[in-house]
């Protein structure tokens, strides 16, 4: 009896060293899909470059944590973090009502729309739903576009879900695809539809709403517990902010404001 009893108290003990280590760990493990370009990308000799990248690398030497970065697949991100594969997520995750179930978010760190792409040439109109019937639409599985689409044109496109956002251009790009709703910034740097001799255009008007899919901006995502840690990065992130070391990289990566009011939050 003393011995299970002696056991229990230890294993309560290790329980509660193990809690307040995690608040106050300075080995931390950051979680990213690749690739999801300007925002994270391998470089031919496979280092791990892009805004994201840089800013977390940058977020973590204010906050004084050793970070490292595990690769995961968009699909499993958020399972990886609750079953303790890594300690955040910093890979574009938008702030939804469903995942705060789920997770608990940083505050913010920038917001972007999400656009229709098309091959030059093609006569689309997003705005006349009718005439959508029977085309096809590439989106990244799991994201906030895949919700978009499906509630919103679930029932005239041909929906085709991917396991990321590079398998989806590369089926508009070789024509399999009449549509891809992508990320502003990644359709940018993947099919420069603002060029003029570029393939590609935009469809209709840039989304943002609603903000129940869309939600306000993009932050990482921690462990509810992890209140500590996540107060970590907020306060780097609004350093990063103040100091003029976030508008210094976005524009390295952006010829165009992806920002928020950071200080207001």
């Amino acid at each position: 009896m003393k011995k299970l009893l002696a056991l229990t108290l230890l294993g309560m003990v290790m329980t509660t060293a193990t809690a307040q280590a995690r608040d106050g760990d300075d080995e931390i493990r950051l979680a990213i899909d690749v690739p999801y370009e300007p925002f994270v990308y391998r470089t031919p000799s496979g280092e791990l470059k892009g805004f994201e990248i840089d800013l977390g690398n940058e977020l973590c030497e204010r906050a004084n944590l050793d970070c490292t970065w595990v690769e995961q697949s968009w699909s499993g991100i958020i399972p990886g973090l609750l079953s303790r594969k890594y300690d955040a997520i910093l890979s574009s995750m938008a702030i939804t009502p469903a995942r705060a179930n789920q997770v608990l978010f940083s505050i913010p760190y920038y917001n972007t729309p999400s656009v229709w792409i098309t091959r030059r040439g093609r006569d689309i109109d997003i705005s006349d739903k009718a005439s959508l019937e029977g085309l096809s639409v590439g989106v990244q599985r799991g994201t906030i576009r895949d919700s978009y689409v499906t509630q919103m044109y679930g029932d005239v496109l041909d929906i085709r879900r991917y396991s990321s956002s590079q398998d989806v251009a590369n089926d508009l790009i070789a024509g399999r695809l009449d549509l891809s709703f992508e990320d502003y910034p990644v359709a940018v740097d993947t099919f420069h539809f603002r060029e003029p001799d570029s393939k590609f255009k935009q469809v209709g008007e840039s989304i943002k709403t609603p903000t129940s899919i869309f939600g306000k901006g993009a932050a990482m995502a921690f462990r509810q517990r992890d209140k500590a840690l996540a107060e970590k990065f907020n306060q780097a992130i609004r350093d990063v902010y103040a100091n003029g070391t976030y508008d210094k990289l976005m524009k390295q990566y952006f010829d165009y404001d992806i920002s928020l009011p950071v200080g207001k939050q």
